[in-house]
């Protein structure tokens, strides 16, 4: 009987509690390291499309992620008129579901803990080695047959081996919250309302709380305040006071980030998640891409014993999907943000022009529309 292939992993974040996983339902004995003391996830609300509910059902989490999570059936962008420009339905084979992110995690955490994956708390990695070795900060290394980089948008991994191309800081921020649900709250589509550089996005998200998301340019004082500054926000989207005036919560205002890799692996090391390709949530999709190279990784390591040939295998047959949702995520933050206000009609007819060609519909939902490799 052939001996167990061992992985070490640096983060337990969704990306390596992902990839976790789906190495384990393959036999492997896994570690993964967290910095942190405990493990918790920051964030409201998870945008959870087709190919993520697909990829997360493979890891057996689906059911219990979602089971408080609403399902959204229109998403609808209105501009500062309240004019629908843009309508995209969802149906039966073609799915978004939106749970708490605390939900999701927690489904991962119970998950990987079922499989015996051993989660080592307070391991400070810094730095790794493509001959399937990490080092923590004491000094210690982890051998391994992979060593795999989940270790956010910083990653000393991945800069350690040199697989940084670029990160870039981009020019828009979004604060997260959850709110609490009232009754006569559209329960079922999920709203973009656009004001000037501003976007108030609304989102069913359980029967209890609602998930909003505030995005804005970053010299933007005022939309960037923590707290919320809601009168700032009122004068922009005044029909909305009765969601802005439920914000009790401080959040935190995150600036939008891009990672751009030379090679998402390098002998028997990968890299998975924000640190291999972290972009601006317009889409939707970084964590259900996240979670579709990481079942993908494992269904490419059982095809290949030679873990090298395995990664380059899967980075060729799945970088092109990731890196066209970076571009057209990137496309419609500029859209959205970057029109002064003087020009904001025009910005209504390009894009209700643009949305309604069926070319730039389906590479906005070329992602969601994908099934991954290793999903039922």
């Amino acid at each position: 009987m052939s001996k167990a292939r061992h992985a070490e992993i640096a983060g337990a974040g969704l990306g390596g509690l992902a990839v976790g996983i789906a190495l384990a339902q393959r036999g492997w004995r896994v570690r993964i390291h967290e910095r942190s003391a405990e493990l918790r996830m920051f964030g409201a609300g998870i945008w959870l499309w087709e190919n993520g509910l697909r990829s997360l059902a493979a890891l057996g989490v689906e059911e219990v992620a979602t089971r408080r999570a609403k399902r959204i059936e229109t998403l609808v962008a209105r501009d500062q008129e309240g004019k629908a420009l843009m309508h995209r339905v969802f149906g039966a084979a073609d799915r978004m579901l939106l749970p708490p992110r605390a939900d999701l995690y927690d489904a991962l955490i119970a998950r990987a803990t079922e499989l015996d994956v051993d989660v080592v708390a307070s391991s400070v990695i810094v730095g790794g080695h493509p001959r399937g070795e990490l080092e923590d900060e004491d000094g210690k290394v982890w051998k391994a047959d992979l060593v795999v980089a989940a270790d956010g948008v910083f990653s000393r991994v991945r800069e350690s081996m040199l697989l940084t191309q670029r990160v870039d800081y981009l020019d828009e921020g979004y604060t997260r919250l959850l709110i609490p649900r009232r009754d006569g709250d559209p329960a079922t589509e999920i709203t973009e309302y656009w004001s000037g550089s501003r976007r108030l996005l609304y989102d069913p998200c359980t029967d209890e709380v609602n998930y909003v998301c505030l995005c804005c340019n970053v010299d933007d004082e005022a939309g960037r305040r923590v707290p919320v500054d809601k009168e700032s926000w009122l004068e922009s989207f005044p029909h909305l006071g009765g969601i802005l005036e439920r914000i009790d919560e401080v959040g935190r205002w995150d600036r939008a980030m891009r990672v751009t890799c030379r090679a998402w692996s390098r002998g028997s090391a990968a890299v998975v998640g924000d640190a291999a390709h972290a972009q601006p949530p317009n889409l939707g999709q970084g964590a259900n891409l996240t979670f579709q190279n990481a079942l993908s990784l494992a269904a490419y390591l059982d095809r290949h014993h030679d873990v090298p040939t395995a990664l380059r295998g899967w980075e060729r047959a799945e970088r092109p999907l990731t890196d066209h949702v970076q571009r057209w995520t990137d496309l419609y933050g500029r859209v959205a943000s970057a029109w002064p206000d003087r020009f904001a009609a025009r910005r209504s007819q390009v894009l209700e022009f643009a949305t309604r060609v069926p070319w730039v519909a389906k590479q906005l939902n070329k992602a969601a529309r994908h099934v991954p490799v290793g999903a039922p």
